[in-house]
């Protein structure tokens, strides 16, 4: 007779367990306030590449203050000003941009930055590389560029069959920044055990903040009947966050752009409720969450934090420039124990 775990006993009273750390990391910080700056700086309009961040919320609030929001640099007019998403552009981009003499602010995130230089290095030693990752996102899309000759795309462990390489004895693996963390390590098993050879990247390329908000997600989820995850649709670690809580053992969880997007059915039989945010998503969108659920009953929110994030990038380059040079200053706090991390793009 096999014996069952019994099932977690969850409290009577209605309460909020609220995930620490949750919403902005340091690298979607930094490309927000790039646009922000730009636009004090230079004037509207500023165009982006793409969205500066997947969150919806951003996006229209930029737009609103003069960002212009383009597919590809052919859209922007000769000689304007064109900032590149969080997500990074590949080689193919920057030239693009040259053509059309685009003054260009690159606000992609330094951690990406680091995975296209592994890419670069590793293509130039002849390897091939095994990108896991999505198919169509703009970090993919630009990681890939920077070696296409070279890089695979393996979208999740059910493709390592189909993976097929020029010299087993000289792969390496990298990823995307926004994954789930246990899906890329079981790719990444699968991988090796067809690719006994196969090298690590020098260093984690899944983002600490993806990393932070997941495990925050696994310790409060067991305790949830309900686990409400702001973010996107198109942001990939917001709705990776909603798969980590369900197999950490939330009954039920959602994603929502915003509080108005929560169904009444949802509180059914319901009396604690997980909160989290992906990495791109404002606190006051949050904020609006836990009112929603104040009104319905549910207590104050009780945070549950795993980790203190204290990382901040330095500005674009091109920006900082231009702030020194006018006397104007970054702007953003810098709290006592913050660091900040001067990495520059490639």
């Amino acid at each position: 007779m096999t014996a069952t775990a019994p099932a977690p006993v969850r409290p009577s009273t209605k309460r909020v367990l609220l995930a620490a750390p949750r919403g902005y990391c340091a690298g979607v910080d930094r490309a927000v306030v790039a646009v922000e700056k730009a636009l004090e700086t230079y004037g509207a309009p500023v165009y982006v590449r793409k969205e500066i961040v997947h969150n919806k919320h951003v996006v229209e609030t930029l737009r609103e203050r003069g960002a212009i929001f383009v597919e590809e640099t052919d859209e922007v007019p000769h000689g304007a000003r064109l900032v590149f998403s969080a997500h990074g552009v590949s080689p193919a981009v920057r030239e693009s941009a040259a053509a059309r003499d685009l003054d260009t602010i690159d606000a992609t995130c330094p951690l990406v930055t680091k995975v296209h230089k592994e890419a670069v290095r590793f293509a130039r030693d002849d390897f091939d590389i095994l990108l896991i990752g999505h198919d169509g996102h703009e970090e993919v899309e630009g990681t890939a560029g920077e070696a296409p000759d070279h890089v695979r795309v393996v979208n999740s462990p059910e493709e390592v069959d189909e993976v097929e390489v020029r010299d087993p004895s000289k792969v390496v693996w990298i990823s995307q920044t926004t994954l789930s963390v246990d899906e890329t390590m079981e790719t990444v098993r699968r991988l090796r055990e067809k690719f006994p050879e196969m090298i690590d990247p020098p260093s984690d390329d899944i983002c600490y903040a993806t990393q932070n908000r997941q495990v925050a997600v696994k310790k409060l989820a067991p305790e949830c009947d309900l686990v409400i995850v702001v973010g996107s649709a198109n942001s990939s670690n917001s709705v990776r966050l909603v798969e980590v809580a369900l197999q950490a053992g939330a009954r039920t969880s959602y994603r929502v752009d915003r509080a108005a997007e929560i169904e009444e059915s949802w509180f059914d039989g319901v009396t604690t409720v997980g909160v989290t945010s992906g990495a791109s998503v404002p606190e006051i969108l949050v904020d609006d969450v836990l009112r929603l659920l104040a009104d319905r009953g549910f207590g104050q929110a009780e945070e549950v934090r795993t980790a203190t994030e204290d990382l901040m990038f330095s500005l674009p380059r091109e920006l900082r420039t231009s702030l020194k040079a006018s006397g104007a200053q970054d702007g953003r706090p810098r709290p006592e124990k913050r660091r900040e991390l001067p990495i520059s793009p490639a």
